[in-house]
């Protein structure tokens, strides 16, 4: 007999399943999605059920790198085997490259000062022999006035042909001229030691070269640029020797010769400033020309600023100085 259209053998042996399973209820089935995951085989990665993977594991290879920052940094920890060669800082190099160039620009200026000074002792012995033993007075003479004129008009272009041609010349031969410039110098001081007494002289010296050191210590320590002053102190100093020669053919009274003289103290004054600070930029303009263009700068500087000492012990002595 069939129920609900189903064989009779196939109601009962659903029956006894029943029954089976009533009995042993640990024998039932899960459903198809429940069913757990295989153990995994040694070696064998486990799998996730199908439908929820597992998130992969993170790779880390052999050395350790930490994570990757954001772009522009750099946060790799090295393998201590193979140690990454890390860029050296410029700081040190920069720090002496800077010192280098400094301990340079010393001993060029030391160079430039060391030249004035010995140019100011050949001027300063020439000068002395001179009036110790009458050269000046036996030479003045024989030649008169004019000799004396052209002794003063030969020195000036002596002056200007050494600072347009010491650069050309080899650098023996441009300390040899300047030395000689020097001593043609000395010869014309010399007639000092006959208008002013010598203790007059050696105060106005030692006041001159205190005066002088500050003015260069001024001129090499000031931040601000002087090179624009350079056409008005050319003005000045042009007008100063106009109004010289005018007092030569005239009779100055002693008030207008100290108003001149306090005159051209200010303006070598403000010239040794700026030639203190060109001669450091000269330095360093030339920095990397050699050794040779190096003498030859130290002693055109060495020129300029023997020229500002000596016009300015003159004004100073002219100022202050007692005379015989």
């Amino acid at each position: 007999m069939a129920l609900n259209g189903q064989p009779q053998e196939s109601n009962d042996f659903n029956q006894q399943g029943i029954q089976y399973r009533q009995q042993n209820p640990q024998m039932q089935a899960s459903p198809q999605a429940q069913y757990a995951p295989q153990a995994p085989y040694p070696g064998q990665a486990q799998y996730a059920p199908q439908g929820q993977y597992a998130p992969q594991a993170q790779y880390v290879p052999q050395g350790q790198y930490a994570p990757q920052a954001q772009y522009g940094q750099t946060t790799y920890a090295q393998s201590p085997a193979m140690p990454m060669p890390q860029p050296q800082s410029t700081a040190p190099m920069n720090s002496r490259a800077a010192s280098s160039l400094r301990r340079a620009e010393n001993i060029s200026m030391s160079r430039a000062y060391g030249e004035m000074a010995v140019g100011l002792l050949v001027t300063a012995a020439v000068a002395y022999l001179t009036a110790v033993s009458g050269l000046l007075y036996a030479f003045v003479m024989a030649t008169g006035m004019w000799g004396w004129i052209g002794l003063s008009v030969a020195q000036v272009l002596f002056a200007i042909f050494l600072g347009t041609r010491i650069m050309t010349m080899k650098t023996r031969t441009a300390r040899v001229m300047f030395y000689l410039y020097a001593a043609l110098m000395g010869f014309t001081l010399s007639s000092i030691f006959v208008a002013y007494s010598l203790p007059s002289i050696m105060l106005t010296l030692v006041i001159c070269a205190g005066f002088f050191f500050v003015l260069s210590m001024l001129g090499l320590t000031m931040r601000k640029n002087l090179m624009g002053m350079g056409s008005i102190l050319l003005v000045g100093l042009i007008f100063l020797i106009v109004v010289q020669v005018a007092l030569m053919f005239l009779t100055p009274s002693n008030t207008a010769l100290r108003i001149v003289a306090g005159i051209g103290i200010v303006l070598f004054a403000g010239l040794t400033i700026y030639d203190a600070q060109q001669t450091k930029r000269i330095f360093a303009a030339y920095q990397n020309q050699g050794t040779e263009v190096i003498k030859k700068v130290s002693i055109l500087c060495a020129l300029n600023l023997y020229l500002d000492f000596v016009n300015l012990f003159l004004y100073i002595l002219e100022m202050v100085g007692n005379s015989d």
